[in-house]
């Protein structure tokens, strides 16, 4: 969590989003009322995300210690720190999962793999491959942020297209994407009276 020193503002000013000081009896009732608001809420939210960061931390424990403890029992040495689990209750009314997610991104036989490709379908007869080559041209559109879509540029790997610089630009997609990170998740579930696990939610966004 990060979070910016703001700047010491004489007393009797405020200070507005230009960075321009205020005498204070200039400032609007309905403005002051409305920093206080969120101040307040924002206070709050923290506080609130630093307890759901040491809640994350304690479940996730508690799952390893389990399953550390689970392995043991047969003799095993639990090693597997990136891999999913999924726990549930003995009423099976309840569920715990942990998920690592790994962070993808490409080095630059990306572009090698690319240029491959286009030669590839400005050399095919007309036709379907026109489908193909918007395929493609959506695969290697960036976002707002400047960055390729893992996915869909991996799944260029998935049609089946038997011609040998196609097949050598899709080995070296494969070799090109390295995980550069690992993000851990752990959900709660509910089984409902239809049988089905439903979230609990723990993010604002959810409920």
């Amino acid at each position: 969590m990060s979070e910016t020193t703001p700047r010491t503002v004489p007393a009797g000013y405020w200070e507005d989003g230009n960075g321009n000081l205020i005498p204070a009896d200039k400032v609007k009732p309905v403005d002051k009322a409305r920093d206080k608001t969120v101040r307040k809420l924002i206070k709050a939210a923290r506080e609130l995300e630093v307890t759901l960061g040491q809640f994350k931390l304690l479940a996730m424990g508690e799952v390893e210690d389990f399953v550390t403890a689970s392995a043991a029992e047969h003799g095993v040495t639990w090693g597997g720190k990136k891999g999913n689990i999924s726990l549930t209750s003995f009423d099976a009314r309840f569920k715990v999962e942990r998920a690592m997610q790994d962070q993808l991104m490409f080095d630059e036989r990306l572009q090698v793999a690319k240029q491959i490709i286009d030669e590839c379908v400005h050399a095919w007869s007309k036709g379907a491959n026109k489908n193909i080559q918007a395929l493609v041209q959506q695969a290697f559109q960036v976002d707002k942020a400047g960055n390729i879509s893992t996915a869909r540029v991996l799944g260029l790997r998935s049609l089946k297209i038997e011609d040998e610089q196609w097949q050598r630009a899709m080995n070296l997609i494969s070799d090109a994407c390295k995980a550069v990170s690992t993000t851990a998740y752990i959900r709660f579930y509910e089984r409902d009276d239809n049988g089905k696990y439903q979230p609990i939610a723990l993010s604002l966004a959810a409920v």
